[in-house]
């Protein structure tokens, strides 16, 4: 109960899956909660955490929303008087082969899953901006929710790799952004059985009748919870790969060896240097499902 008793965490797309089981994680190690989804889904689980001895408010809304953004990191204040972690968790998936991808699904993934992480870090950064300019102490953590499929790429998912990618870079810059207010920003991409995985992790939807259940919601919580407290005070800026018992640091884009010419390249002279180059480079992880 006392890992991280007196913090306040508001967790964003919790009325169910991973945002569900991160909000009673995070009430279990002692937080004070402020459950997030739409719908009524958002009261059932702060009355769990309620029942379970835990403490928790529940607000509905969209966080696509730039005014509702706001008021949700307004109601953790008005609630228990502060707000120390954002766990930005609330996603869809329209999945839909680039050939067949129609202009609306596009935009409602990217407004829900990019949009729906800018708008609560935005309006949580200005929070702990203020506090800290007015001379506060500020130890706060985001913890944004990205995807192997954003750090990969994936077939048949164009839209949710867009926005999924465009959450890990937003985080590296968040987190430099933001470090001189004392917050740091990271990110998880989690594998676990939810209903918005049902179709990609189809083989693996079944939990096992007995032993360890490998796609449990559950198991991504713990690094989440630890990245949400005191701490973790010294990582930022990273990205983490999360499924079971696994957990690892995935690295982004890095600066590959050039070969400089000095001058202007002609198109002609380019073949054998860029078929070294290559040759040269690590080879990319591969597209799931290519």
């Amino acid at each position: 109960m006392s890992f991280c008793a007196g913090r306040v965490v508001v967790v964003t797309g919790a009325g169910q899956g991973l945002g569900r089981a991160h909000a009673l994680a995070f009430a279990a190690a002692g937080a004070r909660v402020v459950v997030n989804d739409v719908g009524t889904a958002a009261e059932a689980v702060a009355a769990e955490i309620r029942a379970a001895g835990g403490e928790a408010v529940a607000s509905a809304g969209d966080v696509a929303d730039w005014a509702y953004a706001h008021a949700l990191v307004r109601a953790a204040v008005e609630a228990y008087g502060r707000l120390d972690v954002l766990v930005n968790n609330a996603g869809l998936v329209r999945d839909r082969m680039l050939v067949s991808l129609t202009e609306a699904e596009w935009d409602e993934v990217l407004r829900v899953d990019l949009k729906g992480h800018a708008a609560p870090m935005r309006h949580a950064a200005a929070y702990w901006r203020d506090r800290a300019k007015a001379g506060e102490p500020v130890d706060a953590r985001i913890v944004n929710t990205s995807s192997g499929a954003g750090l990969m790429g994936s077939v048949g998912q164009l839209n949710y790799v867009a926005a999924k990618a465009g959450i890990a870079a937003m985080t590296v810059v968040a987190a430099v952004e933001l470090a001189r207010y004392g917050v740091t920003v990271n990110a998880i991409a989690p594998s676990a059985r939810t209903a918005m995985t049902q179709d990609v992790f189809a083989d693996d939807m079944r939990a096992p009748e007995g032993g360890f259940d490998a796609m449990a919601p559950e198991n991504v919580s713990p690094l989440v919870v630890w990245l949400g407290s005191a701490e973790s005070a010294g990582v930022t800026g990273r990205v983490f790969e999360v499924s079971g018992g696994s957990v690892s640091v995935a690295d982004g884009w890095q600066h590959g060896e050039a070969v400089d010419r000095g001058r202007r390249w002609r198109p002609e002279e380019l073949g054998p240097v860029v078929h070294d180059l290559l040759a040269a480079a690590p080879k990319p992880a591969p597209v799931y499902g290519a």
